[in-house]
């Protein structure tokens, strides 16, 4: 009998690993393959293992968790991960999709496993409410927008200042802080990179490295690299931005 194998697609390094560890724990002959960091790779992963179970973040770069849903056309069960509660309505509660909000409970994710482990005899094309549940999810997706960050509230020498993130033209890791490069100068805060790329519409702002953030109305040339890597040049600016493998799909049809 085939053993059963998992993939967990969330942007978040974090969760991630802590997803992995829990369903270590409540699971242990759970296959849990690569994970993927965003909507393209977690359909070309799929494509290549065909894993029985997908945990799948709903706001992703790339594609969002219900894109890749409707891919997948009901070849897996589906675990959606959400940071919001409105998320989880009726649609999930009724047996098609299952659901995990942002942070994991474990005693959350203990009754998802039991489930999933009942499920695992019965095709996931057998149940005709899929394609429903991820309409409706769809819809509220579109009718709920998330409050993206609209000032970021930053050190500047002793001063502290409201910046728009329209004038941010990227952020950047630096050491215990980020830097915020924009239209008056640098300035500093404790946020995380990973914190930000949370808060920030990716619509204007993507990540490009682990380290990096910028902003894509400020961005001039993509200029291609050796390893699928990439450097990015921006108006008005000598700084030069690398774009890591893992984030060159933003670029790809600039």
């Amino acid at each position: 009998m085939r053993r059963t194998s998992a993939l967990i697609a969330d942007d978040e390094p974090l969760l991630r690993e802590r997803l992995r560890s829990h369903l270590a724990t409540l699971w242990p002959g759970l296959q849990l393959l690569d994970d993927a960091r965003n909507g393209p790779e977690a359909v070309e992963l799929f494509e290549l293992h065909q894993p029985q179970v997908v945990f799948l973040d709903i706001h992703m770069p790339g594609l969002n968790g219900i894109e890749v849903a409707r891919t997948l056309a009901r070849r897996a069960h589906l675990v959606f991960i959400t940071a919001y509660e409105q998320y989880a309505v009726q649609a999930f509660e009724q047996g098609a999709i299952d659901y995990l909000v942002k942070p994991i409970d474990p005693a959350r994710l203990a009754d998802t496993v039991q489930r999933l482990q009942g499920q695992m005899t019965s095709p996931v094309w057998a149940n005709p409410s899929i394609e429903a549940v991820l309409e409706q999810l769809a819809g509220r997706l579109v009718a709920q927008p998330r409050p993206w960050l609209q000032w970021i509230k930053a050190s500047v020498g002793n001063s502290v200042r409201l910046i728009p993130v329209e004038q941010v033209r990227f952020l950047r890791a630096d050491d215990k802080y980020t830097q915020v490069v924009w239209d008056e100068g640098v300035a500093l805060i404790r946020k995380s990179i990973r914190e930000l790329a949370e808060q920030l519409d990716p619509a204007r702002f993507v990540q490009t490295h682990r380290s990096v953030i910028v902003n894509l109305g400020y961005v001039s040339e993509v200029v291609r690299g050796i390893n699928e890597t990439a450097e990015l040049h921006l108006r008005g600016s000598v700084e030069i931005l690398p774009v890591s493998r893992n984030y060159l799909f933003h670029f790809r049809q600039m």
